[in-house]
């Protein structure tokens, strides 16, 4: 197939990237390549992608609307697997503006784009965080989410919406996925699992939040790539069985599906930063502090819409995946 792969320099684009490479496929990548985190990583990543002949690289952004439709001008992809946006729950609370344009803007332009191509597919990135202020455990795509407490999640449920009314007007079959905490090689350096594993080796303090007594699902990179790959490959179809006088949120009449690709088990902060200290064979020095605002005390996935639809549920242990990250962080950067 012939992929557009939005956010192609990012965390999870690179590895998303590289896995239908892997696979045979031909890849354009699109990234705007910012300065939110250190772009020199964003670099070595594209590196990688460039050393593969079935990859074509082209820098810009989501928000420019011509840059969007020149993507697309003469070369019709089979998929479209959208990753790119504005990342960072409170980034957003100083700096609104930058979810506007990449997230909302931004995947306008590429929903536009994909409606006039009439690409077969779809797959886009959504979060964990439009839950919000739900306390359903397991989180489900079948629970309402009207209650975002970041505008970052805000723009992501915005996305949700945007997709389904393409799906409803134009027939777009649209998949959103609600990724869970990612980690993992090649990962972001504002994520925890960065920060801490830098902080640790330089004898430095962590801060620990809610007093190490959050709880997050984190999902390791390749158990995402794998949901992310499965899904784009199974183009979203209409529910038959969707009823009007009990709406399903996460079907519809239209070609539409959103599923969550989490770890579904939950780790506490204070277990996580063990599997690191154990990793790296020295111990934290713990500053811990009151959770911060715009953020929610546990996530938890159910994910048995992925399994039964796909064939597939992550499930990689997370001392498996920090040890995979930490020898990665050593490689890397030479400590």
């Amino acid at each position: 197939m012939h992929v557009l792969v939005t956010g192609a320099a990012g965390f999870i684009g690179f590895h998303v990237a590289r896995a239908l490479l892997a696979r045979g496929d031909t890849v354009v990548g699109f990234d705007n390549v910012n300065d939110y985190y250190d772009p020199a990583l964003k670099e070595a990543r594209l590196a990688l992608l460039r050393q593969e002949p079935g990859f074509a690289f082209v820098k810009g952004g989501l928000e420019d609307e011509a840059a969007v439709r020149a993507l697309f001008a003469g070369q019709p992809f089979d998929r479209v697997i959208h990753l790119a946006a504005q990342a960072g729950v409170r980034y957003s609370l100083t700096n609104p503006g930058a979810y506007v344009q990449s997230n909302l803007v931004g995947f306008l332009n590429v929903l536009e784009a994909c409606r006039h191509a009439q690409t077969p597919h779809l797959a886009y990135a959504s979060s964990s965080s439009v839950y919000g202020l739900n306390a359903h455990f397991p989180f489900s795509v079948h629970d309402v989410v009207d209650h975002p407490v970041s505008l970052y999640a805000a723009t992501k449920k915005a996305n949700e919406l945007m997709a389904h009314t393409y799906s409803h007007l134009y027939g777009l079959p649209t998949t959103g996925l609600r990724f869970f905490t990612v980690y993992g090689p090649w990962g972001r350096p504002d994520m925890a699992l960065f920060l801490f594993t830098k902080a640790i080796l330089a004898g430095k303090p962590i801060d620990v939040f809610n007093h190490g007594k959050m709880r997050r699902d984190f999902t390791f990179i390749d158990d995402i790539v794998q949901g992310v790959v499965r899904v784009a490959d199974r183009v979203a179809a209409p529910n038959p069985d969707w009823d009007a006088a009990a709406p399903d949120p996460g079907t519809s009449p239209a070609p539409y599906r959103v599923y969550n690709i989490g770890n579904h088990t939950p780790v506490e902060l204070d277990h996580f930063i063990g599997a690191i200290e154990a990793a790296l064979g020295k111990r934290a020095i713990r500053n811990y502090l009151p959770m911060q605002p715009g953020d929610v005390a546990a996530t938890s996935a159910d994910v048995e819409d992925l399994r039964r639809d796909v064939g597939f549920a992550p499930a990689t242990p997370i001392e498996t995946g920090i040890a995979r990250f930490v020898a990665w962080y050593r490689e890397y950067y030479k400590v």
